[in-house]
């Protein structure tokens, strides 16, 4: 009979190993290594210090001049095709009418052509773009090099405003969330809540605001922080009922967003040791940032803003040599007001979603690590030295602890009440489960778990396992969030890296997923991991999705959609040719006269003679 009991310790034991969480000392290994523990030594080798390199020269200078004019030209297709596929109002379609403005919306095949031939020439064009940010894919990239000449910082934020302008006054794109924003936005205008009224209920389903908000989202509450809301609500009080502008004042908040991202990037990138070039363009340039935060208007754009801001006034102020209060008293120095700012902005990005919350505890342990906080002591101590040798390290921790949970509290009292919102968003906040999307681990797994048993006549339970598998795969991040936790007291991983894997680990065992989740982790991760395959899976991942997700919906037949995908390549082929091909009159033009031109007719004459 085989010992069970056996086997699953054994398990059990492997899983304790794995997460850390079993004291050992291995004696083949150093006892200066081992007192770093064991956490986080895979995602380490993520990232590698990049020098800085001197600007383009003239020839790469003419080819990136040619690559921004390529993607700009890409995001006018973008908007053009945005007038036929955009999603649009079903009231208040400011082109409606139009003679040639409203053209694209009688011709949705051509729009769609449009469409997908623009968002694929913005993708190549940010691909080539990587040559000057990165460097070349089989030289630097690939071996982890970094290149001998990159664009300056000014060029690359002019090709990044260039490419977002026609997205600026297109239609929103890919996603029809901007109009539930209104609704709830109005809703909480009237004076009613929000996260217990639905748009149906609280405007009626004949209200001009309800009829353009998806039916998925028609009677459901509102699933977002409060300072949204009230953003929200003072945008209806200028706009009321004129959806055009207040589409409009969205789409400016969520530039704001990204011009916090553009803020704080770079400097995070450098307090990281990574090129700010770099990690701009994996970051703030990403075709998904471009079509989804901006085309979309989503408000990912303003909490991932915030968030890298609230890091880095929390960083200047926990890596600065200035102390954070004044001697013998809790007075904070002006370093401690810009830590408590940093807090304060940092909170505040949890009440637009509350998923950023997870960067208060990376911040929280950078604190905590700067005032003698360190994971030896709490994880190597003899059992009867635990206390002595671990009784700093848990004062330090709970005192950072202490301090981020007064900053967040006051911070999110202060707006669900000042606001007069209330604390309703914190019942809301599983509104989204209701889709199943392809992109979730769980869900994927879920949904064709319960196709197989229905093929196998077992009967429909799929809601059944997602109700099991959501919260086994939310408790498995909570564990590995746990873990980089650790690795970042350990010393192991920089707060801001060990962040952006914990979100790359929320977003794969989220209950629901959209294309610009991803984004969570990748505008982070872009200041701090340089390796290869890390890189190379973001690049390949970005724009695969950038792709994939095109401006559809469900009444599009297969046919249209294969003759618009058809049309699209052609298009960014010919496009490309048009661009790129170096033409023998052109070269010769730019390089001036040959020696050889010259010779020619002399030799010519001569041989006549």
């Amino acid at each position: 009979m085989p010992d069970y009991f056996g086997l699953v310790w054994t398990r059990l034991l492997a899983v304790l190993n794995y997460l850390g969480l079993r004291k050992q000392r291995p004696a083949d290994t150093a006892p200066a290594d081992t007192d770093r523990g064991d956490y986080g030594k895979t995602l380490a080798r993520l990232h590698d210090d990049e020098r800085e390199v001197g600007p383009l020269n003239a020839e790469e200078t003419r080819r990136l001049r040619r690559i921004k004019l390529f993607g700009a030209t890409g995001s006018v297709l973008i908007l053009i095709g945005a007038l036929g596929t955009g999603a649009v109002p079903v009231l208040q379609n400011p082109v409606a009418g139009m003679r040639v403005l409203s053209l694209p919306s009688r011709m949705f095949g051509t729009a769609l052509a449009l469409s997908i031939g623009g968002a694929i020439t913005l993708v190549v064009a940010w691909l080539l773009l990587g040559r000057f940010a990165v460097g070349r894919f089989s030289v630097e990239v690939r071996h982890g090099r970094s290149p001998e000449r990159r664009m300056s910082r000014r060029q690359a934020d002019r090709t990044l405003m260039l490419w977002i302008a026609p997205i600026i006054v297109a239609p929103p794109l890919l996603s029809k969330d901007i109009y539930s924003y209104l609704a709830q936005s109005a809703i909480a205008f009237r004076g009613m809540d929000p996260y217990s009224v639905s748009p149906v209920r609280g405007l009626g389903v004949d209200h001009i605001l309800t009829r353009s908000v998806p039916n998925l989202w028609r009677d459901t509450p509102a699933p977002y922080g409060p300072f949204f809301l009230w953003i929200g609500e003072g945008i209806t009080k200028v706009t009321g009922d004129n959806i055009t502008a207040a589409i409009f004042l969205h789409r400016i908040v969520a530039l704001t967003g990204v011009a916090l991202i553009v803020w704080a990037l770079p400097r995070l990138a450098r307090r990281c040791g990574v090129s700010s070039v770099a990690a701009l363009w994996l970051g703030a340039m990403n075709p998904l940032v471009i079509l989804h935060l901006v085309g979309g208007i989503h408000n990912e754009a303003l909490m991932l803003g915030l968030m890298l801001v609230g890091l880095e006034l929390s960083f200047r102020a926990i890596y600065g040599a200035e102390r954070l209060r004044r001697p013998g008293t809790f007075v904070p120095t002006r370093a401690g007001w810009l830590l408590v700012a940093g807090g304060a902005v940092l909170a505040a990005s949890a009440m637009i979603k509350v998923t950023s919350m997870l960067a208060l505890g990376f911040v929280g342990i950078a604190l905590a690590m700067r005032w003698g906080a360190t994971l030896p002591a709490l994880r190597h101590a003899p059992i009867r030295e635990w206390w002595g040798r671990s009784r700093w390290s848990v004062y330090m921790l709970s005192a950072s602890a202490a301090f981020y949970v007064v900053v967040l509290g006051v911070v999110m009292m202060g707006i669900s009440l000042g606001t007069g919102l209330g604390f309703g968003w914190t019942g809301t906040l599983s509104t989204g489960e209701i889709v199943r999307s392809w992109m979730s681990m769980p869900t994927l797994l879920s949904v064709t778990t319960g196709r197989i048993g229905v093929t196998l006549g077992l009967g429909e339970h799929t809601q059944a396992i997602l109700e099991v598998a959501r919260p086994i795969a939310q408790l498995v991040a909570a564990l590995f969030i746990v873990r980089w936790m650790l690795a970042t007291l350990g010393g192991r991983l920089h707060p801001l890296g060990a962040l952006g894997v914990s979100m790359a680990t929320v977003v794969l065992f989220f209950p629901f997923v959209q294309a610009w989740y991803l984004l969570w982790a990748v505008i982070p991760l872009a200041a701090w991991a340089t390796r290869a395959w890390f890189r190379i899976s973001t690049i390949a991942a970005s724009a695969i999705i950038a792709i994939v997700v095109m401006p559809t919906s469900s009444n599009t037949s297969g046919v249209v959609l294969a003759q618009g995908l058809l049309a699209g390549v052609i298009m960014v082929a010919v496009l490309t040719a048009l661009f790129f091909e170096d033409r023998a009159p052109r070269r010769r033009r730019r390089r001036g006269p040959s020696p050889d031109d010259d010779e020619a007719p002399a030799a010519s004459a001569s041989a006549q003679r």
